[in-house]
């Protein structure tokens, strides 16, 4: 067995003296694990970071088998992803989320849009907001995704202001507004053809959504507890946010 693909470095696990264990986000065949011999040695050290993309041969006796990888850099990112807080906890926070979905299940998509947000990480307000998105994209590739397009108890579309945290469905102001204490806030920025800008207390509402819904139906389901690289990428985001709003306001 033998195939070819594009990919992206979300960890490693010492194998053995000198091999490694690496997990990647291929294009085409998921998350995927593979056997990298001389995994530890000086030239490969480099290459076997997480955020690195790579082109990928996989080769096994059989399909369910481990298997061996043959790595060659495409862009290696991974130094400029230590240069900041948000970075290095958003590569770590990426990869535990996708860790919840099933191994060898194809994502194509969010292959490209991890590719996407691994470059935008030195903009907080684009890496924060995207990685938002990112989450929303699992979560109904979990089989668990929010509808934000229309309001649950009227079928409109404007004035969504209100997520339902039974359905996750949009909510609008009008219908929402007697039911608000029990209601989690919609972020303008996520609504259908939002015009405006993220800025740090919209995030913070973004983050405080999505989290929801990923401890009601994976986190606590499974037995799992929150990523810890979550919330450092999380304070590290909102922390950005409200330096460049003092910046901007000074």
């Amino acid at each position: 067995m033998q195939w070819q693909d594009e990919a992206i470095i979300i960890g490693v696990k010492r194998h053995g003296e000198t091999s490694v264990i690496a997990e990647l986000m291929t294009r085409d065949r998921g998350r995927h694990l593979g056997l990298v011999r001389s995994g530890r040695s000086r030239a490969m050290q480099p290459v076997l970071q997480a955020g690195n993309r790579v082109d990928v041969v996989w080769r096994a006796r059989l399909d369910e088998h481990l298997g061996e990888f043959k790595l060659e850099p495409i862009r290696l990112r991974a130094a400029k992803l230590m240069e900041t807080a948000t970075a290095v906890y958003g590569v770590q926070a990426m990869g535990a989320l996708l860790r919840l979905l099933p191994e060898r299940d194809p994502h194509p998509h969010l292959f490209d849009a991890l590719d996407i947000i691994l470059d935008a990480f030195d903009d907080p307000a684009d890496a924060g907001e995207l990685f938002v998105r990112f989450e929303l994209a699992v979560l109904n590739d979990l089989g668990f995704g929010l509808d934000l397009t229309e309001c649950a108890a009227t079928g409109g579309r404007e004035n969504l202001v209100y997520v339902s945290p039974k359905s996750g469905r949009a909510v609008s102001r009008e219908a929402g507004t007697p039911y608000a204490d029990r209601m989690l806030a919609l972020p303008g920025f996520l609504g259908e053809g939002a015009a405006s800008a993220a800025d740090r207390d919209s995030m913070a509402e973004a983050f405080r959504l999505t989290g929801y819904f990923l401890h009601r139906h994976v986190y606590e389901p499974r037995g799992l507890t929150e990523n810890a690289a979550r919330d450092g990428f999380v304070q590290a985001a909102l922390k950005a946010l409200s330096k460049n709003a003092e910046r901007q306001a000074s």
